[in-house]
């Protein structure tokens, strides 16, 4: 399947700089440092690849990761509280029929390793009065096993371990930052490298193996609680190398982020540990939002809450709903990022409600690679966000994507030791040309017409905006690469959730309100005509094409 529908660029650059490595990691969030972390301490020479800076404890203007935002926690089984089954069972509950249970049994095994050595690399969880950890319950969790940090905070600190743990002098790894991967390089024998754009230039760096942790793909949405770094990337350098990814019509939409009038771009999320310490979502006249909707309540899993929530907005004509708190006790001390933000805007959660509103959070699917983040293309992997390994299937059960990261990012990092002898030469390093729309516009569809329900019609309005406005050009710049990478999302993403014409997971059709038992399977793809994706679709329960997205590939844009 190497390269299998590959666009050739038609130009090649002229390389400024040049660079070895056993391991390219693209991304430099838990998957990606993780497993630079595990290949350096098997001897590797590690080159981690990120487009901003490692982010700042108690900031966020440099941050690239989604790591360092996760108010969330880990997700981890330990003994004597928990079990791996009954970790499985919720998982599985939550993921609509699409998880695999092998997959699921497998990365939730190997929870409580891993936060042996994350807390050994200097990570620090809160602890109860009696020393042990202190846990808690999030959404379709039917136990407390959610680890956290300095409250709401889990995702700065697992993010400030790992780069300490990966960070200036640790023997094997290198760091460069405003670094913009364009493109994978394979022969015949697999992964060669990849042409990268840097301060210095376009490079090539020569390796046997690559890791795309690239993170999301929430920049598809005007919303999202996603850094601006969380364009997709890695689904169309993925496929540009011959990979399949699947199950991208399932984005989960936070049900719970913090509502800013005409806000764009960046918004902060209010965990759903809020909820799980007591608080409970009501609309303006203080009706509860979730009253007869799910046996769990408040707690019930984020699709359902997010359906919820969306579906009083649309009675009442509101822009969100509330989610009131005033009766959880120590909210500034637990929640002190949630309690920042509220106050940044003049709300003050331990007397005020917050108002909340779905915003677009996760990436259920992506890049198809096994539990050790192996694809289909030799020396190609991808771990985190940017993966499909059949953990999260329909829908992500809260706090599972740190514990995915950290696992399968680490397995990654090892199975790359396999290929750190053959020593390849990137012989092909041209430009590729993609699709780009305006990611304006991108946005704009996605938001009005994909966002948590969904109809036929909407999805074609949205197909038909995009392509109209996408034209072909030559990749080579960072802006272009996540116009293009947008692009070529949002095509895979409308072309799914119009194929699935039913309503699983986090994925709602409006004209479709039922699941269909022949749609618990999931949805292909691989690179097609004019680097678009193409469904992989031999028996399609729909008896009829996907809808087109075709593009004259004249006049690119040079």
């Amino acid at each position: 399947m190497t390269g299998a529908g590959r666009a050739v660029g038609p130009a090649v650059p002229t390389v400024e700089w040049e660079a070895h490595a056993d391991l390219v990691v693209v991304g430099g969030g838990a998957a990606g440092l993780s497993a630079a972390r595990a290949a350096a301490r098997r001897g590797l020479a590690v080159l981690v690849l990120q487009k901003g800076v490692p982010p700042q404890r108690g900031t966020d203007a440099s941050a690239d990761t989604s790591t360092a935002f996760a108010q969330g926690g880990v997700a981890v089984a330990r003994a004597g509280h928990d079990t791996p089954d009954a970790h499985a069972d919720d998982t599985c509950d939550a993921g609509a029929g699409l998880c695999d249970r092998a997959a699921v049994e497998s990365i939730v095994a190997d929870g409580p390793r891993v936060l042996t050595w994350l807390v050994e690399s200097g990570a620090e969880f809160d602890r109860a009065p009696d020393g042990d950890y202190a846990a808690t319950r999030e959404g379709g969790h039917r136990v407390r096993r959610i680890l956290h940090a300095h409250g709401d905070a889990t995702g700065a600190e697992v993010q400030r371990a790992l780069d300490a743990a990966c960070g200036a002098g640790e023997p094997g790894i290198a760091r460069v930052t405003g670094a913009t991967v364009l493109r994978v390089c394979t022969d015949h024998r697999g992964v060669t490298g990849v042409l990268v754009v840097t301060a210095d230039g376009h490079g090539v760096v020569h390796a046997p193996s690559v890791l795309l942790a690239t993170g999301g793909l929430g920049r598809l949405f005007s919303v999202s609680t996603n850094p601006a770094a969380a364009t997709g990337d890695g689904i169309a350098l993925a496929l540009d190398a011959g990979a399949q990814a699947a199950d991208l019509e399932f984005v989960q939409f936070h049900p719970t982020a913090l509502y800013v009038p005409g806000a764009q771009g960046r918004s902060p999320l209010v965990s759903e540990a809020v909820r799980g310490e007591g608080g409970v979502l009501v609309d303006a006249r203080g009706r509860s939002v979730t009253d007869g909707v799910h046996p769990m309540g408040d707690l019930a899993p984020r699709d359902v809450i997010a359906r919820a929530i969306a579906a009083r907005m649309r009675e009442t004509g509101a822009a969100h709903v509330f989610l009131d708190a005033r009766a959880v006790e120590g909210f500034a001390a637990r929640f002190p990022t949630v309690t920042a933000a509220c106050r940044r805007i003049g709300v003050d959660p331990t007397a005020d409600r917050i108002p909340v509103a779905p915003a677009a959070h996760f990436s259920c699917g992506g890049v198809v690679t096994d539990v050790h983040g192996r694809t289909g293309v030799p020396g190609l992997f991808a771990a985190g966000e940017v993966a499909r390994t059949g953990l999260h299937g329909g829908n992500r059960l809260a706090s599972n994507s740190l514990l995915e990261g950290l696992v399968v990012g680490e397995r990654a990092g090892l199975a790359a030791v396999g290929r750190a002898a053959m020593n390849p030469e990137v012989l092909d390093a041209a430009f590729r040309l993609a699709p780009a729309a305006p990611r304006g516009r991108v946005q704009e569809m996605m938001t009005a017409h994909c966002s948590v329900t969904r109809s036929a019609d909407g999805l074609a309005a949205a197909a038909a905006g995009i392509t109209t406005a996408a034209r072909p050009a030559i990749v080579r710049t960072r802006s272009g690469a996540e116009d293009a990478a947008l692009t070529i999302a949002a095509a895979a993403v409308l072309t799914a959730a119009e194929l699935r014409t039913e309503t699983r997971g986090c994925h709602t059709r409006d004209d479709h309100p039922a699941a269909r038992p022949e749609w618990a399977r999931s949805i292909v793809f691989e690179q097609g005509e004019g680097a678009m994706p193409r469904p992989v679709l031999p028996d399609s329960p729909t008896g009829g094409p996907a809808m087109e997205f075709r593009l004259e590939t004249a006049g690119a844009d040079r």
